[in-house]
């Protein structure tokens, strides 16, 4: 003791309390957090795409040529209605802006629907499944070592009596169906995959191959419409003043037919071109690197041909549209993160990360040792079961019945326990309040009492500062000890 009434060294030592309500505490409830507003699958999609209107629209990365066959289609069609349109309704029929307003929207909207829709991307494997897809090869490969080695390549499968073989991604870590294609433009594997077309900005597959086949038929009627009309429109002015004067007077018109002329050609043989394909049910990319010609072998045929033109182009053009795959608008899953359960019912605040690996590991032993007790039960179903009815009176012990289970994170005194409400029970286990030199111990007022336990108003006598129990208690404490024993021995 130092002079002027401190306590010496414990003066300096201050206390603060710790407060479970601060936003750094490692341990926070996690109701209390604020909830991240969750994220769609189109902000962390792996390809190479853009997406707009909250992954309602999906495109290719390199856009740049779309808006070029925009600009083509809409400043061209523009002329056309502003400036031939009204003498051509005049001079020949209004059904003539009809027909081309008709035909101009149709174009426009198999356009737009196959720039922004997904042509039938594939989702690639998660790595449960890249694991689990090479545990397969290996095992067929009988490979059982422990060392990685890359899947094959190639898996052979029979379709309509002829042999595909179906090639392994290794960006997606999937074997791509049969008629797949990796892009590497978007960096996906596209079923049914025709090409790349930048003129769209977007790739052209299984789910848009039908649009881009009417926006190319379309464009093509388009474009002759309109070169076939501008001309009429010239020949007609030139009659009354001359072809100088009808190309000074209509200038646009030269500009329409300059445009229509260089592009109705690529367009008109590209339309031709995918009709044969449809015709054979064929794809670019399979005509391309030749995979059904008859050069290869007279037994090298389409498996995927009806063997009918009209089969053929039903099958391409009416039939049904497959869902997408990606589900590019679906919520990210969050992972749930596991919580240790409280120990016997007392929640922990700012504990260590030793401490709850210490918590984990004692509610582990704990759940084994209830396990290895439930399965001895029935070896001794001769011994009385204690249950609410039959409970011990306080005071009493109870000898002859098992071990009670007692269920995890609930504080259940022993059996053999005495009654805390007595008086003496409570002078056994409570100390009294004593002054030692550094340190400081509650007074039962001070302490808090388990709910239940203590009857309110009760008076407290602390009269000894004994932590032993009466014999009997020890007696009955080593007894259910024993027989827990042997309970687990049993097992």
């Amino acid at each position: 003791m130092t002079p002027g009434g401190g306590s010496g060294p414990m003066k300096d030592c201050e206390y603060s309390q710790i407060s479970t309500h601060s936003s750094s505490s490692p341990m926070e409830s996690p109701h209390k957090k604020k909830k991240s507003v969750p994220k769609r699958k189109w902000e962390v999609f792996p390809g190479r795409n853009k997406f707009f209107c909250n992954g309602r629209i999906m495109m290719a990365r390199q856009t740049g040529v779309f808006y070029l066959t925009l600009v083509l289609i809409l400043v061209t069609s523009g002329l056309f209605f502003a400036f031939d349109c009204p003498y051509l309704s005049e001079k020949i029929t209004p059904a003539i802006p009809a027909i081309g307003g008709i035909l101009f929207f149709f174009v426009m909207g198999t356009l737009l629907r196959t720039s922004f829709s997904d042509p039938g991307v594939l989702p690639r494997a998660t790595p449960d499944e890249a694991a689990d897809l090479e545990r397969q090869i290996d095992i067929a490969n009988g490979c059982s070592s422990g060392g990685y080695r890359p899947p094959p390549r190639t898996k052979e499968v029979i379709i309509n009596g002829q042999t595909v073989k179906l090639k392994y991604c290794f960006t997606c870590k999937i074997f791509r169906p049969p008629r797949a294609s990796h892009c590497s433009l978007c960096d996906n594997c596209v079923e049914r995959f025709d090409h790349h077309c930048p003129w769209v900005g977007n790739c052209v597959g299984k789910r848009n191959y039908r649009f881009f086949y009417m926006f190319i038929l379309s464009l093509s009627f388009l474009t002759v419409f309109i070169f076939a009309f501008v001309i009429t429109h010239v020949i007609l002015r030139s009659q009354q003043i001359g072809f100088l004067n009808a190309l000074k007077d209509s200038p646009a018109s030269v500009l329409e037919a300059v445009v229509c002329f260089f592009s109705v050609w690529s367009i008109v043989g590209l339309s031709g071109f995918h009709t044969y394909l449809i015709s054979s049910n064929q794809t670019t990319n399979e005509d391309i690197k030749g995979s059904w010609s008859n050069k290869r072998g007279k037994e090298n045929y389409n498996p995927y041909s009806y063997g009918n033109i009209f089969t053929n182009c039903c099958a391409a053009l009416c039939g049904p549209l497959s869902p997408s795959l990606i589900d590019r608008r679906g919520f990210i899953q969050p992972d749930t993160p596991q919580l240790a359960g409280p120990s016997n019912g007392i929640t922990m605040y700012g504990a260590t990360q030793s401490q709850s690996n210490m918590c984990d590991q004692d509610q582990c032993i704990q759940s084994t040792k209830f396990v290895l007790q439930a399965a001895a039960t029935p070896l001794l179903q001769s011994e009385p079961s204690i249950t609410s009815e039959e409970l011990p009176l306080p005071g009493k012990t109870s000898l002859s019945g098992p071990c009670a289970t007692l269920t995890l994170g609930q504080p259940t005194p022993p059996s053999s326990m005495p009654n805390l409400t007595s008086d003496s029970g409570l002078t056994d286990i409570i100390p009294l309040k004593e002054e030692h030199e550094g340190h400081q111990f509650l007074t039962p007022e001070e302490a808090p009492s388990p709910p239940g336990l203590l009857p309110s108003g009760s008076p407290i006598a602390h009269s000894r500062t004994m932590h032993v129990l009466s014999l009997a208690s020890q007696d009955s404490l080593h007894e259910d000890s024993v027989r827990g024993l042997v309970k687990l021995s049993s097992v």
